[in-house]
């Protein structure tokens, strides 16, 4: 795999991560998960096992880790690593647009920071 390569699998793994934690979102905010949090830990365990879209974002936690091997096996760490946070840019923008979240000043003003601090870290110097 080209050192391109690896960087387009590098952000795929992060598109999987912010795919992962919007369908883990969906599936705690269902009305049978937030009766099953209102009962504790142990009531959640269940209904968890029986969601898809909790098992969706689990499958894609696990295979974003599994490619990101591969991202590490041919990247430096020093250049991989800082496209984790563009999940966290990803993960804001999908809670935005797909759940209705809010947007803020402070929200905006985050999301150029850590879209910023990942191109001064890929300068080459």
């Amino acid at each position: 795999m080209s050192q391109l390569g690896a960087l387009g699998l590098a952000l795929f793994c992060v598109c999987l991560t912010a795919a992962a934690q919007v369908l883990l979102k969906m599936g705690m905010s269902t009305a049978t998960m937030q009766q099953a949090m209102s009962q504790g830990l142990p009531a959640v365990v269940l209904p968890a096992l029986y969601s898809p879209l909790i098992w969706g974002g689990m499958f894609c936690f696990g295979a974003s880790a599994g490619l990101w091997l591969l991202v590490l096996g041919k990247l430096e760490v020093s250049m991989a690593y800082p496209l984790v946070s563009l999940g966290v840019v990803l993960t804001t923008l999908a809670g935005i647009f797909f759940l209705g979240e809010s947007i803020s000043v402070a929200k905006i003003v985050g999301v150029t920071l850590i879209v910023v601090g990942v191109l001064v870290l890929a300068v080459k110097t």
